[in-house]
C-alpha cells in the first residue's frame, strides 16, 4: 500500500515536470520520451489518471493530514 502510494507519487511529479516543461518551452517531454508514438503517449496519460485516483482514494481512505494541527 505505501509502495503504490509513493509510485503513484512519483508518477505525478514526473508528469508535473514534463507538463512544465511544455508550458513554459513548447517542447513536449513525455511525448518525446515515447519517441513520438501516440498510443504509448496517451496510455502514459491514462496512468497519470489512475494514479490521481489512487493519490484521491488514499487521501479520503487514510486521511494522512487528519492530526496535522
Amino acid at each position: 500500500m505505501k509502495l503504490t502510494t509513493w509510485i503513484c507519487c512519483t508518477l505525478l511529479i514526473f508528469y508535473g515536470l514534463c507538463a512544465s516543461v511544455f508550458a513554459l518551452s513548447g517542447f513536449n517531454l513525455l511525448l518525446f520520451f515515447c519517441a513520438g508514438n501516440t498510443v504509448i503517449y496517451r496510455s502514459l496519460l491514462s496512468l497519470a489518471g489512475v494514479a490521481a485516483l489512487w493519490l484521491l482514494y488514499w487521501l479520503l481512505a487514510f486521511r494522512p493530514t487528519k492530526y496535522v494541527s
